[in-house]
């Protein structure tokens, strides 16, 4: 009988029951619900979250242990093997070899980017996709330890300890946010350093209030923008000139529209068009824009009435209200004039957001409208000239004001000045006003001249170092805006009874006052040094005839190793450059697959490509290989199909009974 040659330990019960075609179908089961689950999340958010919790999870990669041991001891189970086994164990020994090629893959395996730039010198640092905190201890030594927190977060009640650093200190990470914001907050100095400054920023119309430090003379931490102005500290004095436009400190009244004169009197009508912001917690302040023609000098508030509120145009002495709800988007006749009026736009919590307006919520906090009036007339006043000499749109179909191009100076400016006795004088440039110089006192508002927007400075050090504070954004904080800021840890280091605390942001690095010298902590995506270095030669971008377009873009790299060898290949999109490119290296997956990843179009000397090397690769393919052949013999090749006797099933055949079937059969068995 066959079963007295089969080996004693798979009569256990534990080998029956991974030879069991049960666990068999739970586990292919269950794998194909974690494959369904792993493309929803990676089509729904992203391949790393899918990767956490599919795909590189603990779960995940102990069901294929699981699967694989079901398929060596089923296979093993079949013993002594006969011909007819041979497709079935084909196929068993496929699916085996996959899960090899693929456990290889996931250990010694290599994917990540690299960013290079014409003209440097060649690096082996590449950039994998996922994130990493960063010690530099006491002993030299650089540590590195793995911190995705895409689930369970650290918190001050749960931290996640990492233990204990040469120096003898703590390491733990306390919290995870997943936007910070950073602000400076400079370190006043007995000596040396520069001059500091704070001020605060206001206006009532839009609902805002800024505040900043400002390093002297600094290149980065001495400017603040507001998208349409700038402002500046530096070192010294203001050019205080008699001849300024305006009073320091004081807007001139707006122009007010003046009485209708008889038409004999008046010039030729012309074509007006004009943009205005109204402002419901400023009925009186207004910031129009002339389109074409000529100001028509019409005055327009927001009154908070009803749904979104009305709209009132005073012209010519005479008002018109529109309900917000009902004519937004629409052009509407004012009464008694020839011109008509569109609601272009309409915010409840109005903000001016990278030097576009936007709203802060749904909730009418601070109501704002932008209203463009059409027709002909006399202007009340002419067109002004654009700030920067041309003829171009400071904004775009009748909207708000768009930023300046790149290299461009705001069209507001206003540069701050201090002295070694710390006396603060300014020069301003306003778009509204003009220019002007002045003095500035302590804690005493300074009027801008953009829209209603006040400036006061309340503090100074004479000596300063630059700090940044880094802490959690606000959740009301925009989409648009927290996308662009890096996530970050909050980690804590504790020595001899002391406690430091601080954020680390991605891409930044801070230095512990730790004993006997300072620690540095990094966090950012872990990066693996490379036996290759890669040099970009050339990056060319082909244009579509007759456009701007970019019909595609090609990357020239020159590949060298320490033992001197060097290679230069080109990739582009769907044409990867190998290296070493012999046969026994791409066949075997001893190779980096290097393929173009993305470009800057605002830096053509700088390119980014995906290096990929599989070491399981030839596993993958003779597992699929003979997957498909054992599947493909075990239907279509009757010599590897089990042959069974017995008499053809024909319905007026009757049923033998069980002892003459079993009669029948003894001999096949045999």
């Amino acid at each position: 009988m066959a079963f007295s040659t089969r080996p004693a330990w798979l009569k256990h019960p534990l080998a029956e029951f991974f030879a069991s075609l049960k666990l068999a179908v739970v586990l292919l089961a269950v794998l194909i619900i974690g494959a369904i689950s792993g493309t929803i999340y990676e089509s729904s958010f992203d391949a790393k979250v899918a990767r956490a919790y599919v795909y590189g999870a603990p779960w995940f990669n102990f069901w294929l242990l699981l699967l694989g041991a079901n398929l060596a001891v089923s296979a093993l189970s079949r013993l002594p093997w006969k011909k007819h086994h041979t497709a079935f164990l084909v196929t068993h020994l496929g699916i085996i070899t996959l899960l090899i090629g693929s456990l290889i893959g996931r250990i010694w395996g290599i994917e990540g980017t690299m960013t290079l730039f014409k003209g440097d010198p060649p690096t082996n640092r590449l950039v994998v996709d996922q994130h990493q905190l960063r010690v530099h201890d006491v002993d030299g030594m650089l540590k590195g330890f793995p911190a995705e927190f895409l689930h369970h977060p650290p918190t001050p009640d749960h931290p996640r300890d990492l233990g204990t650093l040469a120096s003898g200190a703590h390491l733990s990470v306390i919290d995870y946010a997943p936007a910070l914001e950073g602000k400076l907050n400079p370190r006043p100095l007995e000596t040396g350093g520069a001059p500091a400054l704070h001020f605060t920023i206001k206006t009532q119309m839009m609902g805002q209030q800024l505040e900043n430090w400002l390093l002297a003379d600094d290149p980065e931490q001495g400017k603040f923008s507001m998208g349409l102005a700038n402002i500046e500290l530096k070192r010294g004095a203001a050019k205080v000139s008699s001849s300024s436009s305006v009073v320091p400190g004081v807007s001139p009244a707006p122009a007010q529209p003046g009485p209708l004169r008889p038409k004999q009197d008046r010039k030729e009508d012309v074509d007006l068009e004009e943009s205005i912001f109204a402002f419901s917690k400023a009925p009186e302040e207004q910031i129009g824009r002339v389109i074409k023609g000529g100001s028509t000098g019409a005055k327009v508030r927001l009154e908070q009435n009803g749904n979104k509120g009305r709209v009132v145009v005073s012209l010519g002495g005479k008002e018109t209200g529109f309900d917000v709800a009902e004519n937004l988007g629409k052009d509407a006749k004012i009464d008694n004039s020839p011109f008509t009026l569109k609601i272009d736009n309409y915010w409840p919590d109005f903000r001016i957001q990278d030097g576009k307006p936007s709203s802060l919520s749904d909730q009418p906090n601070n109501p704002a409208v932008l209203v463009t009036i059409r027709g002909k007339g006399v202007p009340a006043t002419a067109p002004q000239t654009n700030p920067h000499g041309t003829e171009k749109e400071m904004t775009t179909n009748g909207g708000p004001p768009t930023m300046p191009a790149a290299g461009e100076e705001a069209p507001n400016h206003l540069t701050l000045f201090i002295a070694d006795n710390g006396a603060i004088t300014y020069e301003l440039k306003s778009r509204k006003n003009g220019d002007s110089s002045g003095k500035i006192d302590m804690n005493k508002p300074l009027t801008t001249g953009w829209a209603d927007w006040q400036l006061v400075v309340d503090k100074t050090m004479p000596h300063a170092e630059a700090w940044t504070d880094f802490f959690p954004a606000k959740t009301d904080t925009p989409p648009m805006m927290s996308k662009d800021l890096p996530d970050g840890l909050r980690v804590r280091l504790e020595q001899r009874g002391e406690k430091f605390e601080q954020w680390v942001p991605g891409g930044w690095q801070i230095t512990v006052p730790t004993s006997p010298n300072e620690t540095r902590i990094g966090y950012g995506f872990k990066t693996i040094p490379l036996p290759i270095g890669l040099e970009l030669v050339d990056f060319e971008v082909k244009r579509n005839e007759g456009s701007d377009t970019p019909a595609g873009f090609k990357s020239t790299l020159r590949v060298s190793t320490a033992e001197g060898e060097s290679a230069t290949g080109q990739c582009w999109m769907n044409n990867p450059f190998s290296f070493p490119g012999d046969m026994l290296h791409t066949w075997t997956g001893f190779t980096f697959k290097i393929s173009q990843a993305s470009w800057n179009p605002e830096n053509l000397n700088q390119s980014s490509v995906q290096i990929l090397r599989d070491p399981g690769w030839l596993f993958k393919w003779i597992g699929s290989l003979l997957i498909v052949s054992g599947v493909f013999m075990m239907f279509y090749l009757r010599p590897y199909r089990r042959q069974t006797v017995g008499e053809p099933i024909t319905p007026a055949a009757a049923k033998p009974s069980k002892q003459k079937r079993r009669a029948e059969l003894q001999p096949a068995s045999r």
